[in-house]
């Protein structure tokens, strides 16, 4: 083997053990996901007849408005305008839809972290047949908190995030179990 052949491969064992040495740097933020489900005393397709228009979310209690373009067609957009007239609002848009399977899709394309602390966040929402001929409401997200960097102010951290997700979720669906009934 020539010199400089075997010189390469010295150099190249030393560096191994060398970079292993190094400390790894701290990573930034992981994707978060919620989960949170309500069975009601209704069939599904009185259920999807409510919350499967992309268009409206007045079902929600914390939604004053919505206003949006493009039904229920894929890239459809909504402004949901929360609290009262003027307050915080969410952009989203729809990026799956099957009404035959009860679901969609969607994404937050623009939102204050003041007013929700996450980024990159996708949801679905989706109602299937529940026990006694009732439903199963599903709504779960995955996001990122608020702070994309290390060591997040608290109001920006995942605890924060997952906390206020949870929070929209269960708001949304203790309205729907008020509405029709919850069997829990």
């Amino acid at each position: 083997m020539p010199n400089r052949t075997r010189r390469a491969l010295i150099l190249a064992a030393l560096a191994v053990p060398a970079l292993a040495a190094i400390p790894a740097a701290a990573h930034g933020p992981t994707r978060q996901k919620v989960t949170l489900t309500t069975e009601v005393a209704a069939p599904p397709a009185e259920v999807w007849e409510v919350i499967g228009n992309f268009q409206d979310m007045s079902w929600h209690p914390a939604v004053h408005s919505t206003q949006g373009e493009g039904g229920n067609e894929i890239d459809a957009t909504r402004l949901l305008t929360l609290g009262e007239e003027g307050g915080p609002t969410i952009d989203e848009i729809l990026y799956k839809y099957d009404a035959e399977k009860m679901t969609y899709s969607y994404r937050i394309t623009e939102v204050a972290v003041e007013t929700l602390p996450v980024t990159n966040y996708s949801s679905h929402l989706t109602v299937k047949p529940g026990a006694n001929g009732g439903s199963l409401i599903e709504w779960r997200g995955a996001f990122y908190r608020g702070y994309p960097n290390n060591d997040p102010p608290e109001h920006l951290n995942d605890e924060t995030a997952i906390a206020a997700v949870t929070g929209v979720y269960q708001a949304g669906l203790d309205a729907l179990a008020d509405r029709f009934g919850g069997t829990n």
